[in-house]
């Protein structure tokens, strides 16, 4: 049995690919998975799976909530030890945990994908890039970040973004 933390990508922001957490935990129950929670309102659930290959069940997930919900969005998965190590190798400093944000990619980018962007340029702002994560400190806000949405034009690889808060709290869900 693996535990997957589920992140869904770009539901319920504003009034499109809106999915009510009810509904996302009676989905994922109604798959066979079992001990499944949900956090917040966008998108985030952990579950049980008998299914070791995460790919699998990324896609199952995609396929039933385009058929049972109407919704057509990535779903992005970590096992409860991969999230584990995505906040052991934090490579910074969380200042403000609300403005502490991990991307969360479907895929590793193309090893040129920064190509020259000087991301001092951003500063406050900062990046460090995990394997299949991009770690950003945000000191002025998420809503007013200008890093996040120009690193988001090269990658050319579906993602989520969640809080630090977010994180730590989805893997404390895992864990249990």
């Amino acid at each position: 049995m693996t535990r997957y933390v589920a992140l869904l990508r770009a539901v319920n922001l504003g009034s499109h690919k809106k999915v009510a957490m009810p509904a996302l935990r009676d989905l994922l129950g109604g798959m066979g998975y079992s001990d499944v929670t949900t956090y917040l309102q966008s998108g985030n659930a952990v579950f049980t799976a008998g299914e070791p290959r995460a790919a699998r069940v990324a896609a199952d997930v995609e396929e039933r909530l385009e058929a049972e919900l109407g919704l057509t969005t990535e779903v992005i998965l970590r096992t409860a030890d991969e999230l584990r190590d995505v906040v052991e190798r934090n490579p910074m400093l969380v200042g403000d945990p609300a403005k502490y944000t991990v991307l969360f990619l479907l895929e590793p980018p193309a090893p040129d994908w920064l190509g020259g962007l000087d991301l001092a340029g951003f500063a406050p702002e900062e990046m460090r890039a995990g394997e299949r994560e991009l770690y950003f400190d945000l000191p002025n806000g998420i809503g007013r970040a200008k890093l996040p949405v120009a690193l988001g034009r090269r990658l050319k690889v579906p993602a989520t973004m969640r809080n630090w808060k977010t994180v730590t709290s989805l893997l404390a869900m895992a864990g249990r």
